[in-house]
């Protein structure tokens, strides 16, 4: 099991999916406690390269930062995000299963499958109408 992360995070997700981006309004939907920082890398702004990330890498998988600078991906940033709500019972007893040694390499097999198809997947209409997204506004 990854080790515990040093909140807040910094959750990259691409905002103009617009599968990974409801996930990421669902999170941020119930961060009461400022634990994630979102950030957009769809915007024309973001520079993958000031992470040490190259691009590609993010656009591949979701990404999450911790505060102490460990990089979690793919089904650990899942993990990662969901260690920010600890009073969550559906929270817990999924990032104690996604870790379990039969469910954590199934987990990633699917999460890999995603990744490659989430280039086809509807994009969001409304990624940037007004010049500035609505995702990573409080």
């Amino acid at each position: 099991m990854p080790s515990k992360p040093d909140f807040p995070l910094y959750v990259f997700y691409d905002g103009s999916c617009a599968v990974c981006a409801s996930e990421i309004e669902h999170y941020q939907r119930l961060d009461r406690e400022n634990r994630l920082i979102l950030e957009n890398i769809a915007l024309p702004g973001f520079i993958a390269a000031a992470h040490g990330i190259s691009r590609e890498d993010f656009l591949y998988q979701l990404h999450v930062i911790d505060n102490g600078g460990r990089v979690y991906r793919g089904v650990e940033a899942f993990w990662a995000i969901w260690q920010a709500f600890p009073s969550s019972t559906l929270y817990g007893l999924l990032g104690t299963a996604i870790m379990l040694p039969l469910v954590n390499p199934l987990a990633r097999l699917c999460y890999r499958c995603f990744a490659r198809i989430r280039g086809y997947l509807p994009k969001r209409q409304d990624v940037c109408d007004s010049g500035s997204c609505r995702l990573g506004k409080r």
